[in-house]
Formats: C-alpha cells, structure tokens, sequence
C-alpha cells in the first residue's frame, strides 16, 4: 500500500493491537489491519525494503510509520528493538524519521525522551471523544484529562501531535463530537484523523448492536457530522490527513460482518458535503435568472458536482438560472 502526505511517502508498519491492554467496544484491530500474527523485528526490516523499492521517487522524503496498535504500551524492550531497526535506515540517509500512535494513557516523560532519542518525529493519540460519559460508555480505559496531559507532554517535547477522533461512538452526538473538536483544537494538534464508528464482528460493540443497547449512524448523518467537524479544524489551520478507514478486503461496504456508516468513498462524500454546502451559499445569493458558471480545479471537480453529478439537481433546485461546473 503505498501513502502520501505532501511530499512525503509513508514506509507503514502494522502493529495489530500490540502494547494495548485495553479493549474499547468498537475494536477488533486485526479486522481493521488486515492483520493476524504478531510483528517481528524481520517484519519491520521485511516492510521497510519492500516500500523503499516502491519508492522511485529519490526528492521525495520517508518516514516510518508504526500503525494499528499502541507503540508506547509495548514492552519497552520491544519498542527499542523496532525504532533500532527503524533507525538503521535513518543511520544510512534512507529514511527521514518516524511516526508513532498510541493511547493518551501510555504517554509519559520517561517515554518521550527514549522516543526523541530514536528519531521519532510525529505522535498521534488515539483521542476518540472528549466526553467522560462517551469514553466510559466506550470503555477507553482513559479520561479527556488523560488527553490533555499528554497532548501537552507531547508539545512540550517538541514532536508533531496528531489526533485521531471518531464519529458515532455510543452515547455520542454531533454537540458532543463538536465539544471534543473545540477541546481538540486548544490542545494545538498539527494534524487529526476523523474515523466513523464501523460495528465490527466479535466486538463487544458488535454484542450492543444486536442487542438493541447501540443503533449505528446512517450514512448521511456520519458524512453530516464528519462535515462539521472537518470544517472546524480547517478554520483553525489544522489539517485533517485522514477521513474514514482504508478499504480492504475486510474493510468494506460488501462485508455482512461490518455494520454502520460503511462505504468505500466517505472521504469523497463527507468533502463533497462541504462543497455543495458552499456553493449553495454562493447560489443562493446570486441574481435570477443568470447562468452561473463555477470555475474550479481539476482536483476538486468531482467533489463540486458530487458523485454521479447528484450536487447539480440541487444547485438548480429553486434557482430559476442554469448552473454550470468547469474545470478552471
């Protein structure tokens, strides 16, 4: 799989919930990853070669990026052993330097300062919700003051936060989701990855669906709240560099086993969801009866005019002129 950010391409290394002790109701990691057997030091090695040789591109920088599980909540012996191999790349000027996530519990001074004398560069904290009751409910295992802590920690050492929120989690609401972004933004993250919450088999979220305890969200209302929440980074300068999971063969929307808001292009709706919204706005003040013609970029077509052109019928929609997307 190969990943980009900016100019940058991503070697990423699959931990599947090694060094979590906890289980939150949504989780099953290995459906997540894809994953089934524990990493060994060769896996990390076997990975890194591998994407070095995708990589043609010698201009653009590498970084290493341990995924999936809570690095830091490995045994310490095992976190040195695989940022050691992570850095014989570093050492030969192959590899930049190297991105974690993990838990905002297993994150303290001690830790931070192995992390920074390894190369690690980026920490991400599996924030969720900032809501007590929704951490609860989700059985986290932490508190929103366990977030902050560690948010502030983590600046305070100087690495890259990153935060990764989620969209429907139980007991959740979109006044709730947009409480945790507002107490995200103060906490000064460079980056934030927003996930809509699937309903995995043999999870115990899986167990509160049947049961009647947890009704998953619609579509619509996931790409609703994924909008706002989106927008609202966005206003503060904070880049948003993942909305939704990867699709994979267990990741999708055909899989029975998978229930909730699944669909394999929610990044797509939840931007064209913004775009509609915008250009709405700008029709809505125009004259009558004029034509309007709305120049934008190539890259940016598809989330104007929506998928299967579906923005047009409602960009029409009681205007009484003709509306028009070009490619600027």
């Amino acid at each position: 799989m190969h990943i980009k950010k900016d100019n940058m391409y991503i070697i990423p290394i699959f931990i599947p919930h090694r060094g979590c002790k906890n289980e939150c109701v949504f989780c099953n990691q290995r459906k997540i990853s894809g994953e089934t057997r524990d990493v060994t030091e060769q896996d990390v090695r076997n990975e890194i070669e591998k994407h070095l040789e995708m990589y043609k591109d010698k201009s653009k920088t590498k970084q290493i990026a341990f995924f999936g599980g809570s690095f830091t909540g490995l045994e310490m012996e095992d976190q040195v052993r695989f940022l050691k191999v992570a850095n014989e790349y570093i050492d030969k000027g192959l590899v930049k330097d190297i991105r974690i996530s993990t838990r905002p519990d297993y994150i303290s001074e001690l830790i931070l300062k192995i992390l920074k004398g390894y190369n690690v560069s980026v920490i991400e904290l599996g924030v969720q919700s900032m809501d007590d009751e929704v951490l609860l409910k989700a059985k986290r295992g932490h508190t929103a003051e366990d977030v902050v802590k560690a948010s502030n920690l983590i600046n305070k050492y100087g690495f890259e936060l990153g935060h990764q929120v989620m969209v429907g989690l139980p007991e959740s609401t979109l006044e709730k989701e947009l409480e945790t972004v507002r107490k995200s933004i103060e906490l000064k993250p460079k980056m934030v990855r927003i996930y809509p919450v699937y309903v995995l088999k043999e999870s115990k979220l899986w167990d509160m669906y049947e049961s009647g305890e947890y009704t998953p969200l619609e579509i619509e209302d996931a790409v609703n709240r994924a909008s706002a929440m989106y927008e609202e980074y966005i206003k503060h300068n904070i880049k948003v560099i993942r909305i939704g999971l990867q699709t994979t063969e267990e990741i999708n929307s055909k899989n029975e086993d998978i229930k909730g808001p699944v669909t394999d292009n929610y990044k797509e709706q939840v931007l064209s969801n913004i775009a509609k919204k915008h250009t709405l706005d700008k029709i809505n003040k125009a004259k009558d009866n004029r034509e309007i013609i709305i120049k934008v970029p190539e890259e940016q077509i598809n989330y104007i005019v929506g998928a299967k052109k579906s923005n047009i019928p409602q960009y029409e929609s009681g205007y009484s002129g003709k509306v028009r997307v070009k490619i600027r």
